[in-house]
């Protein structure tokens, strides 16, 4: 198969150029000549994504972003030509595939930055975008070619040779050709000069080692970010890893990584180590210590420094995420488990056993082989001795179990994940204090309940033992103890918590909480100063007690309008900031900012609220809320819906199955992140959203204990007597369902009311939504008339006053009369009905408006007084401002939550 030929290539329009195009693994590239070494335009093979034939000897070339059109000499070459990029772009499909199931990272057309920026370059009129990626240059017509990774050539350093010309001007010599560059400015030459240099001397290195690893498929990409063509490695974790992360992984210490370089580091390379990397690879590496990353944590090659600390502190230091062994928690077992597998060629076992706690020089009771590694070498397992000795100073965590008994000091054996084997432990005048067994009297360890910031308790086998907790102290630390017993640890929790907590927030002892701490907050109108506080979490509660002792209000993180981190001065903890509903009615909600102790606590603390705050299963009640007690995945379609679809053959036609899943997966993920916008979300695939997250919902809208009563009483013929019947069900579901019911039902009456337009009367919705609700196969009528009677007696069931009714109509006319403009073809594209309120957020004070896409605030403000008849006097002042969905004041480009106050 030829991987280069004469074609001719169009630059922008179908005036076919005569171009050298060259095909290699990495890239399609084409050149003036094939005498040329420097291309004028190079596509990367990972962003094609289709290659077709487009008739006589012509053929596209299709990537994520751009189409280039050749033509071949003839239909034989253009076959030729489709069925080797076809071939190559499968490949590094497959092999984007392995890296993905590896690191979780995106695929990127782009080669990873050492330095980029615009400089001149002579012979081009603009200036060029410059890359230095490893051993290479690449030059980019502009910042969004190398964002999309088409290219115009790249130089390789190995036969480059840097040379300062001016105090501006640099030259990269190379034998066939010389690039003059021009910075602008002194310093910034110098930096590209460094640059430039350093990647000559990383193409000089020996490659042979790099060469030797990366012939195993999944060393070709960074065990944790997923760059491609890694050039370190971590000796003994047995990962390759890029140059960013590697840097990383020195700041984690020789304890726990030995950083070394694949191409200059030759001594270290011996034939067992290059060995050992091949026959390990990332894949088995990260199957143990990339077991169970969320995609929210992983990275990717394009994170920053910060990011990629966090996660490999989480991934190495804390082994956050790895495949924890079963004997974890049992040091003896651990130990002799250990001695098994070194005898043997099964790495990974060793592997698991070594990082979950067992000791490489534990006593292995043969004298003639008193540790692992002498066993191993009597087994003729060099692997296994080269692994052992790049570990024999690696400090790992672990742990081991007990029982126990208690007495008036509250003794018992516990886990201790700090000093990783069974400790005696006691809770004694303010210390706990772990001993190496009841006898001694010298504790291994102490911590003064003063220290403690944090107590956390988690779920069962959470660690690989029954029951574990945690405890974290001011000096950023964290222990981690462990009982077979809950009944202990909660024994234990208690007691510690009793002892830690100010005495202002005692009441928070008697729940049942599963993280309990102090922390620093600001909240209603002390923001000017943060005070102490203490802080509860019971499922997707979060109690507070300030330190003067008052127990505020609950807050139901589930109904939080927004969770997000700030940024703080170096080396001071973050702030969280909470937009909460309130606990009543009134103008504004709660805002609370949250700061702790100390990072690792902080980050403890993000974490379980984020957790608290997103849906949790399938059930009514375990989704995220709105104010009102509606799921948010629900109020969004509906609002979407009522905004863009009702007169459009809506809950008629079925959406795109694979938009609807994708659609339903992210709602359901954090409903508070997504925002439908049309154009983007078709109304169609909002419509089969909604109604699929009922049909699949646990438990069902009407639950399954209350679902044949419904269907019983549509057998009923006074329609007064159904009506009551229905109004007792209705009040015997659970609020959150009961909620729901009432705003779907509520949306559907209003459908309905533009039947004419969309053909859904009553009878047809309850067709549709009757088998979606109850969950049934659509040959039970009587879900339908269900259905159909509440829609048809929605005032009564519901009890819907004459104030909620008036507002309702108002909305339905002020969308009728915006159709109305709109099929007149008066109305301009972005109208949209808009609720006004003057000066406070009540029912008597509201006005439905329709704001086009070029009223101002100053048109809005005199139609609202023109409306309520009043007069504006000389000194009067009017300001008009959105309340957006966390009902704080402030003006919103895109205006989405329809809310206004003046």
């Amino acid at each position: 198969i030829p991987s280069n030929g004469s074609l001719p290539s169009p630059p922008r329009s179908y005036i076919y150029q005569r171009r050298w195009v060259k095909l290699d693994p990495d890239y399609l590239r084409y050149f003036d000549s094939e005498k040329d070494t420097y291309s004028k335009r190079l596509i990367p093979v990972s962003s094609i994504s289709r290659v077709s034939s487009v008739g006589d000897q012509k053929f596209e070339v299709v990537t994520n972003n751009r189409n280039f059109v050749f033509r071949a000499e003839n239909d034989a070459d253009r076959n030729e030509w489709i069925r080797t990029l076809q071939q190559i772009a499968e490949e590094r499909k497959g092999k984007a595939a392995v890296r993905t199931s590896m690191s979780l990272a995106t695929d990127s057309a782009t080669e990873p930055a050492d330095k980029s920026g615009f400089l001149e370059l002579r012979g081009f009129k603009h200036k060029l975008f410059v890359v230095v990626a490893g051993d290479k240059v690449f030059l980019y017509k502009n910042a969004e070619d190398y964002r999309l990774g088409i290219g115009i050539t790249y130089i390789e350093m190995n036969v480059g040779n840097v040379k300062e010309v001016d105090r501006r001007s640099f030259d990269l010599t190379t034998p066939y050709r010389i690039f003059s560059f021009s910075a602008d400015s002194e310093q910034e030459k110098e930096e590209w000069v460094e640059a430039m240099q350093q990647s000559i001397t990383e193409a000089l290195s020996n490659s042979e080692v790099a060469e030797r690893i990366w012939a195993v498929e999944s060393n070709r990409f960074c065990a944790d970010c997923g760059s491609h063509k890694p050039e370190w490695a971590s000796i003994n974790l047995c990962v390759v890893i890029c140059k960013r992360c590697a840097g990383e992984h020195r700041g984690l210490g020789p304890g726990i990584t030995k950083v070394r370089s694949l191409k200059m580091d030759r001594k270290v390379w011996t034939e067992e180590l290059i060995e050992l990397f091949q026959r390990f690879g990332n894949i088995m590496a990260n199957q143990f210590w990339a077991a169970n990353v969320p995609p929210s944590e992983a990275i990717s090659p394009t994170s920053g420094s910060q990011e990629r600390r966090r996660f490999l502190i989480a991934k190495y230091r804390e082994g956050k995420y790895r495949h924890y062994h079963p004997l974890f928690g049992n040091q003896e077992e651990l130990d002799r488990a250990l001695c098994a597998a070194v005898t043997t060629s099964d790495l990974a076992e060793t592997q698991a056993l070594l990082f979950c706690g067992a000791s490489v020089t534990c006593d292995t009771g043969d004298p003639q082989c008193p540790t692992p590694l002498a066993l191993a070498e009597r087994s003729g397992q060099r692997l296994q001795m080269e692994f052992l000795l790049h570990n024999k100073t690696s400090g790992w965590l672990g742990g081991c179990h007990g029982a126990g008994q208690s007495s008036g000091r509250l003794l018992s054996a516990l886990l201790c994940h700090a000093e990783f084997s069974r400790r005696w432990c006691t809770l004694q005048d303010g210390v706990l204090s772990y001993y190496e067994n009841d006898r001694n009297t010298v504790p291994n360890g102490e911590i003064r309940v003063e220290e403690i910031v944090c107590l956390v308790n988690n779920p069962l086998h959470a660690h690989g033992i029954e029951s574990t907790f945690e405890v974290y102290t001011e000096a950023d630390r964290l222990y981690l103890f462990g009982l077979e017993s809950p009944a202990s640890a909660r024994e234990w929790l208690k007691s510690i918590a009793k002892s830690f907590v100010h005495p202002c927030a005692e009441e928070l002892l008697a729940l049942d909480f599963e993280r309990l701490g102090r922390l620093h907050y600001k909240g209603g109108l002390t923001l000017e100063r943060a005070q102490e506080g203490w802080f509860a979490l019971v499922g997707s509660t979060l109690h507070v007690c300030s330190e003067d002792g008052r127990r505020q209000e609950p807050l139901q993180l589930r109904k939080l309008q927004e969770l997000c981190e700030y940024p703080c001065p170096a080396g001071r903890t973050p702030w969280l900031g909470e937009g909460c509903p309130p606990a009543e009615p009134r103008p504004a909600g709660r805002t609370l900012y949250i700061q702790g102790e100390r990072k690792l606590d902080f980050l403890g603390w993000v974490h379980a609220i984020q957790k608290a705050a997103s849906s949790s299963g399938d059930t009514l009640s375990e989704q995220q809320l709105t104010e009102s007690d509606v799921p948010l995945l629900v109020d969004r379609c509906i609002d979407y819906i009522t905004q863009c679809g009702m007169d459009q053959g809506i809950y008629r036609k079925s959406g795109q199955n694979s938009k609807t899943t994708s659609l339903l997966e992210v709602l359901q993920r954090d409903a508070r992140c997504v925002r439908l916008k049309e154009g983007e979300h078709h109304v169609d695939d909002v419509a089969n959203t909604l109604k699929r997250f009922f049909r699949d919902l646990g438990d069902g809208l009407f639950t399954r204990r209350w679902a044949p009563n419904w269907l019983w009483a549509t057998a009923l013929e006074d329609e007064g007597a159904k009506v009551g019947e229905y109004r007792q069900l209705l009040a015997a579901l659970p609020p959150v369902n009961r909620a729901t019911l009432k705003a779907l039902i509520n949306h559907l009456f209003r459908v309905q009311c533009f039947s004419g337009e969309n053909q859904m009367n009553t009878h047809n919705l309850a067709i549709v939504f009757g088998p979606t609700l109850f969950q049934t196969d659509g040959k039970d009528y009587k879900a339908g008339r269900v259905v159909e009677d509440l829609i048809s007696h929605y005032v009564e069931i519901f009890n819907v006053n004459d104030q909620e009714m008036k507002k309702q109509q108002d909305e339905i006319t002020a969308i009728m009369k915006m159709r109305e403009a709109s099929s007149s073809g008066t109305q301009q594209a972005g109208d949209f009905i808009c609720t006004v309120y003057l000066e406070e957020k009540k029912t008597e004070t509201e006005q439905h408006v329709k704001v086009s896409a070029t009223m101002t605030a100053e048109e809005l403000t005199f139609e609202i007084l023109d409306r309520r008849k009043i007069v504006m006097k000389e000194k009067d002042y009017w300001s008009c401002f959105e309340v957006n969905e966390r009902e704080e004041a402030g003006w919103c480009r895109d205006m989405r939550s329809r809310e206004m106050e003046m």
